[in-house]
């Protein structure tokens, strides 16, 4: 079975055609900057790799380019559309009403639009592309795996705010948490390594968006990101943790409205706000060159994470391992050092040497006589959603 697994943001398109159950990938790919005039389309198949700059307006035009791409003699990896059997989405946030994967139908395409506020930035560009997916791929099973749902085992003392009990039972105000997909993949690999009954791990999805998780004998017990996915880690363009004061100082005093300091928190804050830069490969290189501004915001994020894996701890009640991973956690030595830096009590004690090291492969960077492993494991979001897609349907 060939599944195509398709990730839309708001201005991008990621894919991979997976043959499942064998998990063969038979190609990934890109579309960037959707909406404008030189927006670029990457293609792998085979190790090689076809780049292209041209117009993509739109979503529908992003997805109709890889559907031709995809059948095309030479670089495609299908005869014809037919041949993609499943379209496993990511969404974002499945508010309280999703647990688990499930097909597509009009109620859950109208459950995901009544999502929209609460993750304004992904939902709306998830149920564009299963929108047009079902337009392109029309005899094809389309899929959604939600973000959320790995995480709704985390308990009522976990997910409730202390706020009057009726926003909960009547509004589902509550925590959520996201990532989970990347969470539940790279959990289930270090659990493998670990080889323990029982197992208690802390993740760190660090990315342009971060999040850490809990998770006792692989399930959530509890997350750093809440109701949307804004809360927590401090991120490329979002706040991260904010004393809700705040947001009524800027508001009553700054005369903001809550459009104004949503796009503040969402878009403007994090490193962007502290640096003037979202990417962390310039940042980590202006802070090594003396930059203040870009030291300091490598030490407010660091600082965050290792606020959360003494909390998580406490809440696990002990430590087996913690894992890095994503774009940032997997590549980022710095990172991963200055997080693991007088976390020694906790038996977390990092071997430099073999942080340094560059891999693609699950590997172990504590010190041989470090009391908790040090995992760096490759996400596979996109492997994981065709994994979760072909159980729906087998």
């Amino acid at each position: 079975m060939k599944i195509l697994v398709l990730n839309a943001g708001s201005s991008s398109l990621k894919y991979q055609v997976i043959e499942m159950p064998k998990q063969i990938v038979k190609c990934v790919g890109l579309v960037e900057r959707i909406g404008m005039e030189d927006a670029i389309f990457k293609h792998e198949k085979e190790g090689e790799e076809f780049l292209e700059t041209l117009p993509i307006l739109n979503h529908k035009i992003g997805l109709q380019k890889i559907a031709d791409t995809l059948t095309d003699p030479k670089i495609g990896v299908v005869t014809n559309a037919n041949e993609i059997e499943a379209v496993g989405h990511r969404v974002v946030h499945g508010g309280n009403k999703f647990s688990k994967t499930v097909l597509v139908t009009k109620e859950v395409k109208s459950n995901i639009k009544a999502l929209f506020d609460l993750a304004p930035l992904h939902n709306p560009a998830n149920l564009t592309g299963i929108e047009i997916s079902e337009t392109i791929f029309k005899s094809a099973k389309q899929i959604v795996v939600f973000d959320t749902a790995f995480h709704q085992t985390m308990p009522k003392k976990a997910y409730q705010y202390a706020i009057p009990n009726n926003y909960l039972d009547n509004h589902h105000i509550r925590a959520y948490g996201f990532h989970g997909t990347s969470h539940k993949y790279v959990s289930e690999k270090a659990i493998e390594k670990l080889a323990l009954k029982d197992s208690k791990i802390i993740t760190i999805h660090l990315g342009n968006g971060c999040s850490m998780a809990a998770l006792q004998n692989g399930k959530t017990i509890d997350t750093s990101m809440g109701f949307g996915p804004m809360n927590g880690l401090i991120m490329g363009t979002r706040s991260g943790d904010i004393d809700p004061s705040v947001i009524f100082f800027l508001m009553k005093k700054l005369n903001k409205n809550a459009e104004e300091v949503n796009t503040l928190l969402q878009k403007e804050s994090g490193m962007l706000g502290l640096t003037g830069h979202a990417d962390l490969r310039e940042i980590t290189e202006k802070a090594s060159n003396g930059n203040k501004n870009c030291k300091n915001a490598l030490d407010l994020a660091t600082y965050k994470i290792q606020k959360y894996i003494g909390a998580f701890t406490a809440a696990l009640n002990g430590l087996d391992a913690i894992v890095f991973t994503a774009g940032i956690g997997e590549n980022s030595a710095i990172i991963r050092a200055l997080v693991c830096e007088n976390l020694d009590f906790l038996g977390i004690d990092l071997d430099f040497n073999k942080n340094a090291l560059k891999s693609k492969e699950i590997r172990e960077i504590q010190k041989t006589t470090g009391k908790v492993k040090i995992f760096v494991i490759p996400t596979n979001e996109e492997l994981e959603i065709a994994i979760q897609s072909y159980n729906l349907l087998n």
